[in-house]
């Protein structure tokens, strides 16, 4: 194997667990996270820098984890012949500007849910009364990362709509400069995703069905995600009718990495709702569980534009995260009594550097004098890292959906971390939802 050097770069320290990852495979990893809250996270798991544009040089690759302006940097440094994983203007646009997103799948003859894009709160009411319907807001930059403000419209004459987008008006207005209503439509919720080299598609696809709502049977707020259950397979009716006509564009723009997008489906047809032009979290991590390939080499090769080799175990992944308090909320007060710092122990040994399925999320490691300087995995200690209050991620594999989430189940009660939650459904969905999948066809 030949020994490479990856600078990973993050904006809130989200993608720790790969650069870990990639120097257990064998090679030199330096990371970068930008903002100073989340700057402890991976501290002791490997090495950090606090000025990625001066570790460009003595990268092989560069590893990007976000959008917000990351598009912008990967395309100056393709341009300077630098290997990089990560996106574009346009990309970071499809998943920034939901109502461009949606007018780039219109133009490639991709069928969408009627929407309609707003800067303001008051036309945005009036344009429900005058068209009454059960809608979805969908917040638009700044805080379009804010889960909690997505609302799903239950009354069929938009009248909770009215009500909500009032009540952002008062609390979110400053804020909120841009959002979009779509026609909501009922069905079942899948993403379809797959890495991108620059020229085409990798194949395996990758059929992903995330678990957003705080509590077990999709309830309470929404956090972004809880858990996701997924599989590899090869391309399928669902991906040829959604990511399959975004190719060409996608290679004239020279994008390398991952792309999701989340769809509504039903026997009437898919309806594609949002892009994720970049690695999903935990999505990557569950997806590390499903590959035999080293993510290292994966990445190596599509960065380079060489011929990728992604080679998958055969069936179902399942991934959880563990959350503290305040997640998904933030309270700096809660995060510092309940969360800031805690233990993370293991009921039982292990070999190696890490448990079996487990990986960081919001986690460092210290040694005895509680430094990160010089730890080592024999002397030490798992602790709570960042400000989030998602400290891991635990992952399960198996030839059945069940038989997946059964293991990454038993790994959760090896792990002692009080205060701890988590949702204890994850990969439910599938045994429910799979079959009307199958029976529409979007699987074959």
């Amino acid at each position: 194997m030949d020994r490479h050097n990856f600078l990973f770069v993050s904006i809130d320290g989200l993608v720790g667990d790969v650069a870990w990852r990639v120097r257990q495979q064998g090679h030199d990893v330096r990371y970068y996270i930008e903002n100073e809250a989340e700057r402890d996270i991976a501290d002791g798991f490997v090495e950090k820098t606090d000025d990625w544009e001066s570790e460009v040089a003595w990268a092989d690759v560069v590893v990007f984890d976000d959008v917000f302006g990351h598009g912008t940097h990967a395309e100056r440094l393709r341009e300077e012949g630098v290997a990089v994983v990560g996106g574009t203007e346009y990309t970071d646009r499809l998943e920034e500007d939901k109502g461009f997103g949606q007018k780039e799948l219109e133009r490639h003859g991709v069928n969408i849910l009627p929407r309609r894009q707003f800067t303001d709160f008051g036309e945005a009411v009036e344009f429900v009364r005058e068209n009454p319907a059960r809608y979805v807001i969908k917040p638009s930059g700044e805080v379009q990362n804010v889960k909690r403000l997505v609302y799903v419209g239950e009354d069929d004459d938009g009248g909770d709509v009215i009500d909500v987008l009032q009540a952002y008006e008062k609390a979110w207005g400053h804020r909120m400069k841009a959002f979009e209503l779509q026609r909501r439509a009922d069905g079942v919720e899948v993403a379809i995703g797959a890495f991108f080299d620059g020229n085409a598609f990798v194949e395996p696809v990758n059929v992903n069905f995330e678990h957003k709502k705080l509590f077990p049977g999709n309830v309470g707020p929404p956090t972004g995600e809880m858990g996701t259950s997924m599989f590899w397979t090869e391309p399928t009716m669902l991906f040829e009718e959604t990511l399959a006509p975004m190719e060409e564009t996608l290679a004239e723009e020279g994008y390398v990495g991952y792309i999701d997008l989340n769809c509504i489906v039903n026997g009437r047809g898919i309806y594609p709702l949002e892009f994720t032009p970049r690695f999903g979290y935990p999505g990557i991590f569950i997806q590390e569980e499903g590959m035999k390939t080293p993510i290292a080499d994966l990445f190596y090769d599509i960065a380079h534009g060489n011929d990728p080799d992604l080679r998958v175990h055969r069936g179902f992944q399942v991934g959880v995260r563990i959350c503290l308090p305040p997640f998904p909320f933030n309270d700096d007060a809660t995060f510092v009594e309940n969360s800031r710092n805690a233990a993370i122990v293991f009921r039982e040994s292990f070999e190696g550097e890490r448990p079996a399925g487990v990986h960081i999320e919001d986690a460092r490691r210290v040694g005895p004098d509680g430094s990160a300087e010089g730890v080592t995995p024999a002397d030490g200690q798992w602790r709570v890292a960042g400000n989030s209050g998602i400290p891991l991620v635990v992952t399960g594999r198996g030839m059945s959906m069940r038989e997946a989430q059964a293991q990454a189940y038993r790994r959760i009660e090896n792990i002692i971390l009080p205060n701890m939650y988590y949702r204890d459904d994850i990969g439910d969905r599938w045994v429910t939802e799979g079959d009307k999948l199958q029976s529409w066809g979007y699987l074959r």
